[in-house]
């Protein structure tokens, strides 16, 4: 059995990466299940690199394979914010509530056309024997008047997928729904091919 740290606690991400990652053989395991105490300050510019701290740290303290993400949301009318600092967007990391009032404030009285914006997922799985593979996915969307829905978490009541037709919020819809779409499952469905890739070599 080969055991994958996941660089998180957050149980909707834990969810989402078991159901894609279902390899045979594989367990996945939160770092509070796997017993690693790693929490490295995320100050890189990018997802990317703040996924790759993660997982690096993670990797050097338990020796095991670990999988990091770094995701957030970027609006355009705010420059790309609140980006990487998505989650800690008010001040506090993951208030939810505040976070989602900050982005409804600063884009108050942007009309509906300039509201577009979209979630970013960068993964980094760092294998047992150091060897990395990155992956990276997108959804586009845009910025709701008010929170609508009750699933999900984050930005979800705000966010409007194209997908959708811009008429569900991620929020509104069921999480195999979400998943099939979003930025988590399509960077998931990235990694995935590139693992067995070389699971075929």
């Amino acid at each position: 059995m080969k055991t994958v740290v996941i660089a998180s606690n957050n149980a909707h991400k834990i969810d989402e990466i078991r159901a894609a990652l279902d390899f045979e053989g594989w367990e996945f395991a939160s770092l509070k299940e796997a017993g690693v105490a790693s929490d490295p300050e995320e100050n890189a510019e990018t997802f990317e690199g703040n996924a790759r701290i993660k997982a690096r740290a993670a990797h050097e303290v338990s020796g095991r394979a670990v999988l990091a993400d770094d995701s957030g949301l970027e609006v355009d009318a705010l420059q790309g914010e609140p980006g990487v600092r998505s989650a800690r967007y008010a001040g506090v990391h993951g208030d939810d509530a505040a976070n989602n009032r900050k982005l409804l404030e600063k884009l108050a009285g942007i009309p509906d056309a300039e509201r577009t914006a979209r979630f970013v997922c960068a993964l980094v799985f760092v294998d047992e024997d150091g060897t990395e593979l990155t992956a990276r996915g997108t959804v586009e969307g845009r910025i709701g008047y008010e929170e609508k829905g009750t699933e999900g978490f984050g930005y979800d009541p705000l966010f409007l997928p194209d997908d959708f037709g811009g008429s569900r919020t991620f929020a509104e819809v069921s999480q195999s729904e979400k998943t099939a779409i979003s930025h988590r499952g399509r960077a998931l469905n990235d990694l995935k091919a590139q693992i067995e890739a070389q699971m075929r070599r």
